[in-house]
Parts: structure tokens; C-alpha cells; sequence
């Protein structure tokens, strides 16, 4: 063991720099936790009084907090679901068309709104999608009133859903299409032996051989359930509809920001941290049984 690391210390050496940050930024913090167990006082700092689980079984007793949870599962499930089906199905459809350059072409512009910032889509998405934007001028002129995307608590669940899934759609398109690239081709043309068109040869030969890619993302998928997008729903989101669209972390940053509500936000950043613990340990879990996966 000693051997191998010696023989590879130029890799560990390589590590260094971002293990010290991680060490900086994700592991010091942890004794600010602390602060959900307090009464905490600013002027008093970390020497605050004590209070153990109380700011815990206030959190659990405020409706505002039970509704962000549903919220935040009900914008998540459905961002994950997208996040898959949308990203299988145009890596099919790219991947049967004939001609690279367009190939190449398409490829790159789904995948360039990855690169983007949610403070720069938020605009863009504002544009297209409020009151006088794009698509309402477009419904106009079929005589359709004008549709609150952003305004409307029933509507803007799912303007998040759908906006989120076309953005990150194309991270997801290339994994696929790689995945599409390591099949045999001579699997094919067996199948083009026996008489299968291209239908029979996607039901019977490519999705059985990307299940597993798909399964694998799936189950990772899972550790970001309490994760609906912080980014994208602080800068799209208004208080007309915090019923709907306010999610855990927007709470916590109302109560433990805004609001000087330090112990309470603190405390609800800590329940929401431990449930992704769990759920990054179970998919990774679940992708080494199912799927195979291993990270060492």
C-alpha cells in the first residue's frame, strides 16, 4: 500500500491545494452548527445560552416549514424525472442523425446553457416568460390572455421544473451519447441481418445496453432530492409565491438572513444537510449495487 502511494505521490502531491480547501470551507464550518443548539446572540457569539433541541421542535411546528419541504420534494422529483427522460430521448434522436457537423452542431448549443449562470438566465427567462415576454407576445396574437409564468403560485412550480430541465438538459445528452458511442456497431448490423428496422434495433439493442447509464444516473440523481435549485428560484421567485415556490434553502435565507433568525436557520440548514448525507450515501449505495458504480 505504502508502494503505491509512494509510486503515485505526484498525483497525491496534485491533491493538496483541494483538500486544504475543502478542509477550509467544508470542515471548519461544522463547528457553526453549533449555533442551531443555542439561543445565539451575535454579541455574544458561540458562548450564546444553551438550549439544545428547542429551535429544532420549533422548525417542525411551523407550517411555512412543512409546506418548503413538500415544496422542495415536489420541484426536486420532478427535476430529476425530466432530468433523465428529456436527456435519453434527444440523445436517440441526435444520435440518428447521419451528419456530423449538425450532430456537433445541436450537441453544443443545448449543452451551452449549462455554462450559464442562473443570475443570467434569470433575465433571460424573465424575458421569455413575463408578463411582456416572448411567449405571452406570441399567445397575443392568437387572442390568449396573458399567462403569470412567474407570478402565478399554480404555474410557477412548474415554469421551474421545465426552465431547470431545458438548462441542464445537455450535461445530461452528452453522457448518453457517449454511452450511445461504446455499443458495437456489428450488434446492429446483425440486427439489420435479420430484418430489424430502426425502431426494433432502439427497443431491443440500445436501450437495453444505455439501461444501465440510465439507472446509474437516476440513483445519483437522489442525492440531490432536497436540492430544488437555490440559483434559479431566489432569482425567479417573488413573495406572490412563496406558497408554491419557496423551497428550504429560500426559507433558510429569509429566516437566517434576512430575518436575524440565526438558530432557526442554522438548525433547519442542519436537518436538511443530515437528510443529504443519507441520500448521497444510499444512492452511491444503490449505484454500486444496481448499477455497478464504484468511486475507488
Amino acid at each position: 500500500m505504502l508502494n503505491k502511494i509512494w509510486r503515485q505521490r505526484e498525483f497525491h502531491f496534485m491533491l493538496i491545494p483541494g483538500v486544504v480547501l475543502v478542509f477550509i470551507f467544508s470542515y471548519l464550518p461544522f463547528y457553526g452548527l453549533i449555533i442551531s443548539f443555542q439561543d445565539y446572540n451575535p454579541g455574544l457569539g458561540f458562548n450564546s445560552p444553551w438550549v439544545g433541541m428547542e429551535n429544532f421542535e420549533h422548525v417542525f411546528h411551523q407550517p411555512n416549514f412543512l409546506r418548503t419541504i413538500w415544496n422542495t420534494l415536489y420541484m426536486s422529483v420532478f427535476k430529476i424525472i425530466g432530468g433523465v427522460i428529456v436527456p435519453v430521448i434527444f440523445a436517440l434522436l441526435l444520435n440518428e442523425v447521419a451528419r456530423t457537423f449538425i450532430k456537433r452542431t445541436f450537441q453544443t448549443l443545448v449543452y451551452l446553457p449549462n455554462f450559464l449562470s442562473w443570475v443570467i438566465m434569470a433575465g433571460i427567462m424573465i424575458d421569455i416568460l413575463g408578463s411582456g415576454g416572448i411567449v405571452n407576445s406570441f399567445l397575443g396574437l392568437f387572442g390568449v390572455a396573458p399567462i403569470s409564468f412567474l407570478g402565478d403560485p399554480s404555474i410557477f412550480p412548474w415554469s421551474m421544473i421545465i426552465t431547470d430541465v431545458w438548462k441542464g438538459f445537455g450535461f445530461g445528452t452528452v453522457v448518453y451519447l457517449a454511452a450511445l458511442a461504446s455499443i458495437d456497431p456489428g450488434l446492429y448490423e446483425a440486427a439489420v441481418i435479420d430484418g430489424a428496422k430502426r425502431w426494433k434495433q432502439t427497443l431491443y439493442i440500445t436501450l437495453p445496453l444505455l439501461t444501465p447509464t440510465i439507472v446509474l444516473m437516476s440513483v445519483l440523481s437522489l442525492s440531490n432530492v432536497l436540492n430544488a435549485g437555490f440559483d434559479q428560484i431566489f432569482n425567479l421567485y417573488s413573495p406572490s409565491v412563496y406558497e408554491s415556490g419557496d423551497i428550504i434553502d429560500t426559507y433558510v435565507y429569509r429566516l437566517g438572513i434576512q430575518q436575524a433568525q440565526y438558530s432557526v436557520g442554522t438548525a433547519i440548514g442542519l436537518f436538511k444537510s443530515v437528510v443529504s448525507c443519507i441520500m448521497v450515501t444510499l444512492s452511491y449505495f444503490l449505484a454500486h449495487r444496481v448499477a455497478g458504480y464504484r468511486i475507488f
